[in-house]
């Protein structure tokens, strides 16, 4: 059954059947196709034929006691007698999200999204930290070493930067990821960094252990296709006004190209609060989990836009069930290109550490020990 991990499913892992509304198979109506239980895996393989003949596409779903078939990538109607007949097949029912790969419907157990060796959507708290922005080889390497002897996980840093003002500082480009390249064979640190459009994400993607796809970003849906067929895990922050079903479905965008590797990043929406440039909306993470099996984690600077209340933020969101923290930091902010109002102070970003790993056995949670530097 080669069209399983190419799914990006694994044994183990089952439709949640229950709970699905069916309707009239209308415009774009995506199915679950529930195989019996002793369907043989020549079967399976049928019915997946038998979905891609029709131009659409097959993700088998396999379970410890049946397997599903979902479907998705029609325009128009579908017939269910058209796969009712094949041998091996129960029944075929609708699914009852406008968003299908993201669903737990789709998937029951919560996906783990490994990156680097770090595991996302596990017992262990991912933090990522460094700067906003790339602007030399020392400032990034003088953060990464840092933000590791703290504990961080994972090294952001733009490389390529969306301002609003043309005029403001946009990153130092192809050289900032070079930068990058040599700061993690320096650190060991995973890198994450954003890539702003399709012309300069195979560029990215060379280097980045994750792709980010940035607020502004989030609905580009040819830039989301990209991605999802990039090679790398992605990490989709969600639009400043986007919805939860929006966020989603920017995500389904992004599987439906085969990559399973999606981890979403709440940084904040608008509002009509002015204390912070955006509210933290942390009601988002239970919801995302109550009905998808994506990780999500936390951006506590973006949304505050004010080093003095991420913090607070960060542990606000672990508190809610953030699988993470995205985190900037800077070791001369009133210095930085770009966003130097919200990034952490060295010492700051420590205190950050020291009061994530108490919460961590409160949460059921871990922090996984602080990793030497390279020699």
């Amino acid at each position: 059954m080669g069209g399983l991990r190419a799914a990006g499913v694994a044994a183990g892992q089952r439709p949640t059947l229950s709970g699905i509304i069916p309707f009239a198979f209308g415009k774009a109506p995506n199915m679950l196709i529930v195989m019996k239980m002793d369907a043989t895996p020549e079967q399976v393989e049928g019915v997946v034929r038998k979905v891609e003949s029709h131009g659409l596409k097959a993700h088998p779903i396999v379970g410890s006691q049946r397997t599903a078939v979902g479907i998705t990538g029609n325009i128009g109607i579908v017939e269910p007698a058209l796969f009712e007949p094949l041998d091996g097949v129960l029944e075929v029912i609708a699914v009852s999200h406008p968003y299908k790969l993201v669903s737990r419907e789709f998937r029951e157990s919560d996906s783990i999204v490994e990156v680097g060796g770090v595991r996302f959507g596990g017992p262990e708290l991912v933090i990522i930290a460094g700067p906003c922005s790339v602007e030399s080889y020392e400032q990034t390497l003088a953060a990464a070493r840092q933000v590791k002897a703290a504990g961080a996980q994972l090294l952001r840093g733009g490389a390529f930067k969306p301002r609003t003002s043309p005029y403001s500082f946009q990153g130092l480009g192809a050289e900032g990821l070079e930068i990058l390249d040599r700061v993690r064979s320096e650190t060991g640190l995973p890198i994450v960094t954003e890539a702003l459009d399709i012309d300069v994400l195979d560029a990215v993607a060379d280097v980045a252990d994750m792709v980010q796809i940035g607020a502004r970003n989030m609905q580009n849906f040819t830039l989301l296709r990209r991605a999802g067929a990039c090679g790398k895990p992605v990490l989709l922050k969600r639009g400043m006004n986007a919805t939860l079903n929006e966020w989603l479905l920017a995500a389904e965008y992004v599987l439906d190209q085969g990559n399973p590797d999606v981890v979403l990043c709440e940084r904040g929406i608008r509002t009509f609060a002015d204390h912070t440039r955006n509210t933290l909306d942390l009601s988002v993470v239970p919801a995302v989990k109550r009905i998808s099996h994506l990780p999500v984690i936390a951006d506590p600077s973006h949304a505050a836009g004010r080093r003095d209340t991420v913090l607070p933020l960060a542990r606000a969101a672990l508190a809610a069930g953030a699988d993470g923290l995205m985190v900037e930091v800077h070791e001369q902010p009133e210095k930085a290109l770009s966003d130097g109002a919200q990034a952490l102070l060295p010492d700051q970003f420590e205190l950050l550490m020291a009061e994530a790993r108490q919460l961590a056995p409160v949460l059921e949670r871990t922090l996984p020990a602080i990793a030497p530097l390279p020699s």
